[in-house]
C-alpha cells in the first residue's frame, strides 16, 4: 500500500525527532496483505536514514507481522496489522519512542512502570476503526519501551479472524496477559497499571486522603466538568476535579461535527483538548476515582470515594454525565462483550459478514445501522414504536440500503446464544401478540442516555428519571452543590450545552462562595 503525499510529508517531519536507530522487522509469508505490509514498511524506512526495512523469517510470530525495534535489542512492540485508520498514530508513537523520543507520562508513572517485577505478555486485539483501541495500544507500547519484562503485540482482529473465532473475541479491545483475558475496553496507563500493581490503590488513596480542603471541587471529566474547572480556576480559588475517567461519554463518541467553531473532530481527541486546557491551570486533577457519597460536614462538603478515600471542599459541582442506557432483558448482560455492544464503530468490524440487529430507532440507532451496514452481512433495526424517530434525512439513507430490514412494533424481550456468545434475539410483535426469534451474531443496544446519579438518591433532589434538579444558576437543593451537563434536568444532552452549564455552574459556585462569611466571621444578618 501506499501512504498519500500529505501523510508521508506529515510522517517524515515526526522521524526528524528520531535519535536513535530503528529497525522494522518483518515476518512475512506469500499473501497479498504481506505484500501490503512490506511495501508500507519500506516506504516508511526510505523516509528517515534512522529507519531500516528487514525482513525475517522468524518461527512462532503471525504473519504478516513486524516488531519496532532497536538493532539487536528486543523492544517488544510487534504488530500482527497493518496499522492504518485509527491506529497510524500508534506506528508512529512506537517509532518516536523506540527511536529515542521521550514518553509523556508523568516521572511517577514512568517509575512505577520500571519497577514491575515479573514477565508480562500481552496481546491487544483492536480494530481499525475502533477509537478506543488506541489508547490502549500505546499505553502497552509505551510501557514495552519503558521495561523490557513487558511485551505488547497488536493483532488486527478482521486480519486474523481465526484467532478472534478460537478465543471468542466479540469486542474491542480485548487484552490478554500472559494467555488469560486481562480487560475489554479503553484504558489508561493509570488504569492498566492499577491491575498490575496491588499496592497502587492504596497508596493512592492515603495521598487523596491528605489533601487539604478545595474552594471548588468538580466531580466529573467530560465537557461540563472540564468547562466548571477552567471557569473556578480563571477565579483564582483552589479548584480539583475527581473523575472516574477524564473525558466521559465523549470517549465513546466517533465524530463531533456540532460544537460550534470546530467543524470535525473525533471524541477522543476533543477528550484530550479538555483534559490539555483544564490542566493549563492549576486545578488539582484526580482521575481514575470512583466517587460513592456525598455528605455534609463541619462547615464542608464531603465527598467520599470507593477507594475509601475522602475529599473536602467548601462547594461541589456535580458533572458526572450519563451512560448507555440498557434494556434489562435477559441475556444482556450475560453475553455484554461477547455479541451484544454497544458502541458499532468499534465493534462493528468483528462482525463483518455476519447479521446483527440494531434496537433503537432515534438518530444513534439509525446512524449505527447505516455504519454497520457497510461492514456486516445484514442489519436488522428493531423500533419499539410504530415509526423510527430518527430525522428525516437518516431514515432515507437507511431505507436506501439493501442489507437492512426495519421491524416497527417490536419489543426485544431475550437476547438469546450458546453459553459462549449470542446467537439470536427474541422480540414479540406488539400488534398480533407473536413472539418471534431472529439469528444473529451480533446486538448493538441504541436506546439513549441514562443520568450517573444513583449515589446520590437521598442527598439531593432528584427528577423521576434520575436527573440532578438544577435552577437558573445551576444550584441544587443542597446549598453548596451545583450540576451540570447530561446528569441534570437541563433538556437537550449536547457536549455544547454541557459545556456551557459547567461554565455557568462554576459562576454559579463561585458566587455562592463569596457571599458566605469568612472562617471566624459571624453571619451578618439583617
Amino acid at each position: 500500500m501506499s501512504l498519500d503525499a500529505n501523510l508521508k510529508n506529515q510522517l517524515k517531519a515526526y522521524l526528524e525527532r528520531v535519535t536513535q536507530p530503528v529497525e522494522l522487522v518483518a515476518s512475512l509469508d506469500d499473501g497479498a496483505k504481506s505484500k501490503e505490509l512490506r511495501e508500507l514498511l519500506q516506504e516508511i524506512a526510505a523516509l528517515s536514514d534512522r529507519v531500516s526495512f528487514v525482513e525475517r523469517d522468524e518461527a512462532g510470530v503471525r504473519k504478516p507481522s513486524f516488531s519496532v525495534n532497536r538493532p539487536g535489542e528486543n523492544i517488544g512492540i510487534r504488530f500482527a496489522a497493518i496499522p492504518m485508520g485509527h491506529e497510524f498514530t500508534s506506528l508512529v508513537l512506537a517509532l518516536l519512542q523506540v527511536g529515542g523520543h521521550p514518553i509523556k507520562f508523568e516521572p511517577e508513572v514512568v517509575e512505577q512502570i520500571r519497577n514491575l517485577d515479573g514477565e508480562y505478555l500481552f496481546e491487544t486485539y483492536m480494530s481499525l476503526s475502533c477509537q478506543n483501541c488506541p489508547d490502549v495500544v500505546q499505553a502497552l507500547n509505551a510501557m514495552a519501551v519503558i521495561n523490557p519484562r513487558i511485551r505488547n503485540v497488536v493483532i488486527d482482529g478482521a486480519l486474523f479472524q481465526d484467532e478472534v473465532e478460537q478465543r471468542q473475541i466479540m469486542a474491542v479491545p480485548t487484552v490478554y496477559l500472559n494467555g488469560e483475558v486481562f480487560g475489554q475496553g479503553r484504558s489508561s496507563v493509570e488504569e492498566i497499571l492499577a491491575k498490575l500493581d496491588s499496592g497502587a490503590a492504596a497508596r493512592k488513596a492515603a495521598q487523596l486522603d491528605a489533601k487539604d480542603a478545595f474552594d471548588v471541587l468538580v466531580v466529573g471529566g467530560g465537557p461540563a466538568g472540564a468547562a466548571a474547572a477552567v471557569y473556578a480556576a480563571r477565579k483564582g480559588i483552589r479548584t480539583g476535579v475527581v473523575a472516574e475517567r477524564f473525558g466521559g461519554q465523549v470517549l465513546d463518541t466517533m465524530a463531533i461535527e456540532n460544537f460550534i467553531s470546530v467543524p470535525h473532530t473525533e471524541g477522543p481527541r476533543f477528550a484530550a483538548a479538555l483534559e490539555e486546557h483544564v490542566k493549563s491551570y492549576d486545578v488539582d486533577i484526580m482521575n481514575l476515582q470512583r466517587v460513592v457519597a456525598l455528605e455534609e460536614g463541619d462547615g464542608l462538603l464531603s465527598v467520599k470515594l470507593e477507594s475509601g478515600a475522602e475529599l473536602r471542599s467548601r462547594s461541589v459541582i456535580l458533572a458526572t454525565g450519563a451512560r448507555w442506557r440498557e434494556i434489562n432483558v435477559p441475556g444482556e448482560r450475560e453475553y455484554r462483550n461477547h455479541g451484544v455492544a454497544y458502541c458499532p464503530h468499534c465493534d462493528g468490524p468483528l462482525f463483518k459478514g455476519k447479521r446483527v440487529a440494531v434496537i433503537g430507532g432515534g438518530n444513534s440507532g439509525v446512524e449505527a445501522a447505516i455504519d454497520l451496514a457497510g461492514v456486516v452481512g445484514h442489519v436488522t433495526l428493531i423500533e419499539f414504536g410504530e415509526a423510527l424517530r430518527a430525522d428525516a434525512v437518516l431514515q432515507r439513507k437507511l431505507y436506501s440500503l439493501p442489507n437492512v430490514e426495519v421491524i416497527l412494533h417490536a419489543q426485544t424481550t431475550e437476547i438469546v446464544g450458546d453459553g459462549q456468545k449470542v446467537n439470536g434475539l427474541v422480540y414479540t410483535d406488539r400488534k398480533s401478540g407473536e413472539s418471534r426469534k431472529v439469528e444473529l451474531a451480533g446486538v448493538f443496544i441504541q436506546i439513549g442516555l441514562v443520568p450517573n446519579s444513583e449515589w446520590l438518591k437521598g442527598t439531593l433532589n432528584l427528577s423521576k428519571h434520575g436527573e440532578i434538579e438544577v435552577d437558573t444558576r445551576g444550584a441544587t437543593s443542597l446549598p453548596g452543590v451545583f450540576a451540570a451537563g447530561d446528569v441534570t434536568t437541563v433538556p437537550y444532552k449536547q457536549i455544547i450545552i454541557a459545556a456551557g452549564e459547567g461554565a455557568k455552574a462554576a459562576l454559579g459556585a463561585f458566587d455562592y462562595l463569596i457571599r458566605q462569611p469568612a472562617a471566624g466571621e459571624a453571619e451578618v444578618t439583617a
